[in-house]
């Protein structure tokens, strides 16, 4: 048992499998606590968001560093560095004692979360080679669809039978077991050295995603009109592309952007960003569809969510064993944008007495979506190397998490502009589904954005990757005895 417990491809998979749902799961579960965390610390609506818009931002200035810190300390000792401070730091949120300790002790998270993601994909698809990898990406999709899904549930009954803190505390047993299993059987492998690290470009980078991730979160609340969201995306967008200028000139840039030259890279990682705007999105509307527009409690719109990650894991079956293999990732990926999308029309047309038909489309969402990002992370790293692995995948999980917020903030946007702000305000249902309707049929646009950036996907760059499995021979027939 314990030389299977050792192997690389089993230890990197379980420790950032655990990492990666601790860290997903987190973003959710807290988002349901907020009400009570407002009335316990004694913040007002307007600030409360600060709990979450806290944890982006130190995401967004951790997350261009991570591929560096990894290559230069060795992936395993930045991955477990970075489970015991996003543990610890879970820990802390749950005992904060005021609003300021507990939006400070967030901050300190997002550090540890901004290195779990990019550093331990770079960990997984260095130990599975290129015709393994759609396996590995099949393994990422568990907790990608698992923790949303889970989050709201779990959020619902702690907030409700113990208290908003357990929402923190729920961390502490899974990082430690992350911690004692990598500690005993995570190895790293031998990289050329790191370089210098570049310190103009973790200023541009640090301040400008910062800058960026900030102006898109609280753009829908404060109102794109705002002078303050206006000059944050201004300074945002200006230094990214200061950023993009400086680093195509630096010798040892702390992003590789040259990576983007690679064109399956840089189409697969285009059509993410969009499918994971469209993805997130989503699921963050269809909470409030199910909350605000629908009446239900946390608990019963978690429930009603669950069946989207049912849906991904099935459909990450099918992709990784049939359908990527025979296919490749263009026709694949664009078929299940095209369903996505389908499911968005579908949902435009639902009202409040569709509960079970709304989820039912939840599933068939995930099982679409599981056709994109199973593909998309396989492929997208066919043809890089495994010395550039730790950037490009900062680039990857850079490109996402902006791709998340931008998702969440344009339908919101939609809510906003078709009259539900006061409604998200409040917390109380006027039975209006129309303002939902918009926001999905949005969505189901940025879908089929993303399906078109597809079409520039060429399936034999990704050749590599794609292992068919041999057809079961029949049976020989008997032979006629005369």
């Amino acid at each position: 048992m314990r030389e299977l417990l050792s192997r690389p491809k089993v230890a990197v998979s379980v420790v950032y499998v655990a990492a990666l749902f601790m860290s997903i799961m987190d973003a959710t579960i807290v988002n349901v606590a907020l009400p009570s965390i407002g009335r316990d610390l004694h913040a007002g609506t307007r600030s409360i968001d600060a709990v979450s818009i806290g944890y982006l931002v130190s995401l967004a200035v951790v997350i261009p560093t991570s591929g560096w810190f990894g290559d230069h300390f060795g992936g395993k000792r930045v991955m477990l560095a970075a489970i015991v401070v996003f543990t610890a730091a879970s820990v802390l949120c749950g005992l904060a004692q005021s609003f300021g300790e507990l939006v400070a002790f967030r901050i300190l998270q997002g550090v540890g979360g901004g290195m779990l993601t990019p550093v331990g994909m770079a960990m997984l698809f260095r130990v599975f080679p290129p015709q393994e990898r759609v396996r590995a990406s099949s393994i990422l999709v568990v907790p990608t669809a698992l923790a949303p899904a889970v989050g709201p549930v779990l959020g619902g009954l702690l907030v409700d039978s113990l208290s908003w803190r357990w929402v923190f505390f729920v961390n502490l047993p899974l990082g430690l077991l992350a911690l004692a299993y990598g500690v005993l059987f995570l190895r790293d492998t031998d990289l050329p050295p790191a370089g210098r690290f570049d310190v103009p470009g973790f200023v541009l980078s640090g301040v400008g995603f910062a800058a960026l991730m900030y102006g898109v979160s609280e753009g829908p609340d404060k109102g794109w009109e705002s002078g303050q969201i206006v000059a944050t995306i201004a300074v945002g967008v200006v230094l990214l592309l200061v950023l993009v200028a400086t680093q195509l000139r630096t010798r040892e840039p702390l992003l590789n952007l040259r990576l983007f030259g690679d064109r399956l890279f840089r189409s697969a990682t285009a059509a993410l960003f969009l499918a994971t705007a469209a993805f997130l999105g989503v699921l963050y509307l269809v909470a409030l569809f199910f909350q605000v527009g629908l009446g239900l409690d946390a608990l019963g719109s978690g429930l009603s969510t669950f069946p989207e990650a049912i849906g991904v894991m099935v459909g990450a079956q099918a992709v990784s064993r049939r359908l990527y293999p025979w296919f490749g990732p263009r026709r694949v990926m664009i078929g299940g944008l095209v369903g996505v999308a389908v499911v968005m029309l579908a949902l435009t047309q639902v009202g409040g007495g569709d509960l079970w038909t709304i989820r039912g489309l939840m599933f068939v969402l995930g099982y679409a979506m599981a056709h994109c990002f199973v593909p998309a992370q396989a492929a997208a790293f066919a043809r890089i190397s495994p010395a550039d692995m730790g950037r490009g995948s900062t680039l990857f999980n850079a490109l996402r998490q902006l791709g998340g917020a931008v998702g969440v903030a344009a339908l919101t946007s939609v809510l906003t502009a078709t009259g539900v702000g006061e409604t998200l305000a409040n917390g109380s249902g006027t039975g209006d589904l129309h303002p939902y309707h918009a926001a999905f049929l949005v969505a189901g646009i940025i879908a089929v954005a993303a399906a078109a950036i597809c079409l520039t996907i060429h399936d034999e760059d990704a050749e590599s990757t794609r292992v068919r499995r041999p057809r079961r021979a029949a049976a020989p027939e008997p032979a006629l005895v005369d």
